[in-house]
């Protein structure tokens, strides 16, 4: 079985979030499991140098967008046992992000036509293309279009994952001729609610679609959580799936980790304590081994639950012996709101704004617990990343924090389900009260070790839903 996973970024050639971390691990699980897994990605201008020198020049093609004929080099590199492929086009990448450009349409309309024209030209000709979220939605339009009856392609399937449904690709219908190149006969495709809708595009093309978590699968049937997507969803609900992802259990492994003072395992976790301390003295903070240390790694915006941490935080500094450790940047005035915490308890409240990937690694091998309190989440990565650690995960019980933390006699974190501050003080309540039995929470922490992530079990459900794709269709 052969597939080519199509993406707009992956680790370690770009990334911006949990997107970039998937594509970095899947393709190498696949591939471990004997699946011929290669990946296509654009080259950022941003792709570091060292990787460049190691990438070789296949060939050039034209790719069409709409009435233009564009170039595309075609480069090919390989890493951790994956081949990958990177299209060059300057006009479209080489830019200072990613995203958020005025001819987005056009740049990933050009990506997503790339990904079917460069298979005549690399010698690998998949059985699946395996599209994610919004930047590739229209490789299955285009497949289904113009590509299904043609010779080479006739066999290929096209599975569609969606990491995060607020972000579909919504355009004005204007783009449709000039921008997509696509005729009148293929609006009902992409139209939703009056607009050119690409994700919705894709969910009505792929022959599956998968989402990252079984949880997620099930809310974005919800409008609570669809972004006005659910009327579709619900019609196309019988080709749903929801797969938890997993994490890179080598990159995240405080075994071996580079970017901890001192390395520890599940078995001898006694140096958990030494990152404690490094982490008290790096954030600013009084060095105190009995003092439960919270972590949050996130971006500070309102999805992920920070107006409730707003609502209850000075009440629990106040009356709790605890000590917060926050890595983050995003809306200001969750910005505003740490930096005031830090001022006014200057010995509770350690806080680094902006992003720092050693320090985040630093933050969950040094905390006892880690808090994600997140109104929706997808999946989530920063809690499976914490149990990695040993640290035990505050979470609300939405998309992959459902299906990854649990609460209990056999359970590895805390759990609150209602969105409301009172859930979530009880929820750090229970977590402080039990920290303070030094028995129990060693068992707990155990747990913690013990849950297992590794993208093993999700790349297995994977080809299991590869293999119906290329029996049914």
């Amino acid at each position: 079985m052969k597939v080519l996973y199509a993406v707009s970024e992956a680790r370690p050639f770009a990334a911006s979030g949990g997107l970039a971390d998937v594509a970095g691990s899947l393709p190498r699980a696949l591939r471990k499991r004997l699946v011929g897994c290669r990946v296509v990605m654009p080259l950022y201008a941003s792709v570091p140098e060292e990787l460049r020198q190691n990438m070789k020049f296949i060939t050039h093609i034209s790719v069409p967008v709409s009435w233009r004929s564009q170039y595309c080099g075609i480069f090919e590199a390989r890493h951790g046992g994956v081949i990958y492929y990177l299209l060059d086009n300057q006009y479209y990448f080489k830019r200072d992000n990613y995203y958020s450009y005025y001819d987005d349409a056009e740049r990933f309309a050009f990506f997503a036509r790339a990904v079917l024209e460069i298979i005549p030209h690399i010698g690998f000709v998949p059985d699946i293309i395996h599209c994610n979220d919004w930047q590739t939605a229209l490789t299955p339009v285009y497949h289904s279009c113009f590509y299904a009856n043609k010779e080479g392609y006739s066999h290929i399937k096209t599975i569609f994952t969606i990491h995060n449904i607020q972000y579909q690709g919504v355009f004005g219908r204007e783009i449709l001729h000039d921008v997509l190149g696509l005729g009148d006969e293929h609006y009902s495709l992409l139209e939703y609610d009056g607009a050119i809708n690409l994700m919705k595009g894709g969910i009505e093309c792929a022959h599956m679609v998968t989402t990252v978590s079984p949880t997620y699968a099930k809310e974005i049937l919800d409008p609570w959580y669809s972004h006005g997507l659910d009327s579709i969803l619900l019609q196309r609900a019988w080709k749903i799936k929801g797969i938890l992802n997993g994490i890179d259990t080598d990159y995240y492994n405080p075994e071996t980790d580079p970017d901890i003072p001192a390395n520890y395992s599940c078995l001898s976790p006694e140096n958990k304590a030494l990152n404690k301390a490094a982490l008290q003295k790096e954030m600013g903070l009084p060095e105190k081994e009995d003092t439960p240390l919270i972590g949050i790694v996130s971006r500070l915006v309102g999805h992920k639950g920070f107006d409730l941490v707003k609502a209850i935080l000075e009440g629990v500094l106040q009356n709790e012996d605890v000590q917060l450790a926050v890595l983050g940047s995003g809306e200001w005035q969750y910005e505003s709101f740490f930096k005031e915490m830090h001022e006014k308890h200057p010995e509770k409240v350690g806080v680094f704004i902006g992003f720092n990937p050693s320090l985040a690694k630093r933050v969950y091998a040094g905390s006892d617990l880690f808090l994600m309190p997140s109104k929706s989440e997808p999946c989530g990565l920063a809690q499976m990343v914490a149990l990695r650690y040993g640290t035990v995960p505050i979470v609300r019980a939405t998309g992959g924090l459902k299906d990854s933390v649990f609460e209990g006699e056999e359970g590895n974190g805390f759990v609150f389900e209602g969105y409301n501050p009172e859930e979530l003080l009880k929820a750090i309540d229970r977590a402080l009260r039990l920290y303070e039995d030094k028995k129990s929470w060693r068992n707990l922490r155990q747990r913690a070790f013990d849950s297992d992530y590794s993208w093993g079990k999700s790349a297995n459900e994977y080809i299991k839903i590869y293999k119906e794709v290329i029996k049914k269709y």
